[in-house]
């Protein structure tokens, strides 16, 4: 995306609320809607501040390309996004890992407090640690991050505009540290006369609303369906309910995210046992023994029950270790009833049973045309059915 394109969506507003109100209204207090306006106005111009650092400041878009691919390639390889923060940034941070989530990027909440009593046993190897703190210095997470492994990608949102001035960087390796800032034009206390964060919990709010949905296009070729998939419930479940018969492209896992698997040995090949390993931490049980493969969560099933878990992945016949080539196309637009007729239809031609069988992996069509996510074809058709 370039920056330069982006309009700037902000028309600005008067600094101060307008006086008209009437004061002859004896229901409406008038200054209590002055003080709720000039809240309202305070926040809208930190969000406006915020806005207009990453729409000209090249260093800012930089580090925020950065977070997002950090966060992409780490979860595509079975990473999580470990948030934490203290106070209301810990509440802001608990929202964000419930975003996160609804979208299948995977994270959790990690309090900075309660990682120094057990909790830091969450953080695993391909993690990816955010921090929100607007001070950039609180003393519990600094305590924290003594204890995490120096070579775990680190993001911090933070007031500080220099990564070098930033007290949560000062002993880890400046390669792996990524600098969110998220000043605002006014203090707290300069606005409203009380230290409660408020302007600054917006813009962290924002800006790690506006790093979700960032890291959401990178993994998904539709977003929308991911969401849709993970959010059955609730008045957005029931909208989606109502709108028709559920889509292929609803049910599919996508590609970007099926982690790949990485040898434990990186001088040999991957093995049964590494398949295995990366199918635990996967969140479909879908693997990637390369960018043009996949095993599916039944194969996986049937190789744990293999006693050679050191076998190389590439002795395994192509019904398990599925290239893209033998995957079935099916359009993502399809609904899985068409879909289900169609295998059926096809199931009685002459060849149809020798390519739609158990085992079978349907390639789920984009919009463009490619192949951007899989099913199983046992999740759409019984077992019974396809060996009858």
């Amino acid at each position: 995306m370039s920056f330069s394109k982006i309009q700037d969506p902000f028309v600005r507003l008067p600094p101060t609320p307008p006086d008209f109100l009437d004061s002859a209204d004896e229901d409406v207090d008038d200054e209590t809607i002055r003080l709720a306006l000039h809240v309202l106005a305070t926040e809208r111009d930190a969000l406006a501040h915020v806005h207009d650092l990453y729409h000209s400041d090249r260093a800012a878009q930089r580090s925020f390309n950065q977070a997002a691919k950090a966060i992409g390639i780490r979860s595509s390889r079975g990473g999580r996004v470990i948030v934490t923060g203290m106070g209301k940034s810990g509440k802001i941070g608990l929202k964000f890992v419930a975003t996160l989530n609804s979208l299948a990027i995977r994270s959790a909440f990690l309090h900075p407090t309660e990682a120094m009593h057990g909790d830091l046993g969450m953080v695993g190897p391909n993690d990816t640690l955010v921090i929100l703190s607007y001070s950039g210095r609180t003393s519990e997470i600094v305590s924290m991050l003594s204890y995490i492994p120096q070579d775990l990608p680190m993001i911090a949102v933070t007031s500080y505009k220099d990564p070098s001035s930033c007290p949560f960087f000062a002993q880890r390796p400046s390669s792996n540290c990524i600098l969110l800032p998220a000043p605002i034009p006014r203090s707290e206390v300069e606005a409203f006369g009380v230290p409660a964060p408020t302007s600054s919990t917006t813009t962290a709010l924002a800006l790690t609303d506006a790093l979700t949905l960032a890291v959401a296009h990178r993994l998904h070729p539709d977003p929308r369906l991911v969401f849709h998939q993970h959010h059955p419930g609730g008045t957005i479940g029931a909208s989606v309910a109502r709108r028709g018969p559920q889509l292929m492209g609803e049910i599919a896992v996508t590609i970007q995210d099926i982690p790949l698997v990485l040898p434990q040995n990186m001088e040999a090949d991957a093995t049964i046992l590494d398949a295995i390993l990366t199918a635990a931490k996967s969140v479909s049980g879908w693997v990637r023994p390369s960018p043009e493969t996949v095993i599916s969560p039944r194969q996986i099933q049937r190789l744990g029950r293999t006693k050679d878990l050191g076998q190389s992945l590439r002795s395994l016949g192509d019904e398990i270790v599925v290239e893209e080539g033998n995957w079935i196309s099916i359009e993502a637009a399809d609904s899985v009833q068409e879909a289900q007729d169609w295998i059926r239809s096809m199931r009685q031609t002459e060849r149809g049973p020798s390519f739609l069988k158990t085992g079978t992996i349907l390639g789920i069509v984009d919009p463009q045309r490619e192949k951007s996510a899989v099913v199983e074809i046992e999740d759409i058709v019984k077992k019974e059915e396809l060996e009858g």
